[in-house]
């Protein structure tokens, strides 16, 4: 009987809750000896201040992009090979379906602050990738208050 979920992503946004859902998917993987990828998407800096800016941000894209391995590699390790650690530039959703098209993903794990309300739940990177997935899409519970 072949296993259920081969190759696990988990899309994190690098908070303090990264770790949680990390533990989360690195569970389901070793049930299933599965292989883990683990992604952030940096939204691109020209998108973000609408192109108004009179200046070249590579060099500011280059130091967020940096930022972001190096504490993706802080949440990754030692679970995730560090091929395996993958910060892109673009829409979260998009790059999410993208990368788990082209790398036959079959389960993604994605953190959701599970905040009520229509206008918020639309808006929630979350929500924007589970309509869009081609395979399974757990959303981790964080950022409510835990026992510590």
């Amino acid at each position: 009987m072949s296993n259920e979920y081969r190759h696990i992503l988990v899309a994190v946004d690098l908070t303090k809750d990264s770790h949680k859902v990390l533990e989360r998917a690195a569970q389901i993987a070793d049930r299933n000896q599965a292989k883990l990828s683990i992604m952030h998407t940096l939204e691109p800096l020209g998108f973000a201040y609408g192109g108004d800016i009179p200046m070249d941000l590579t060099s500011i894209q280059d130091q967020l992009d940096d930022h972001a391995k190096h504490r993706l590699a802080e949440i990754a390790d030692p679970r995730v090979a560090k091929e395996d650690q993958h910060v892109v530039v673009g829409m979260p959703d998009t790059e999410i379906h993208r990368f788990a098209e082209e790398h036959d993903i079959d389960l993604i794990v994605v953190g959701s602050h599970g905040r009520h309300g229509f206008a918020l739940l639309l808006g929630s990177t979350s929500t924007g990738v589970l309509h869009g997935a081609q395979c399974d899409v757990l959303a981790v519970r964080v950022g409510q208050k835990s026992a510590e």
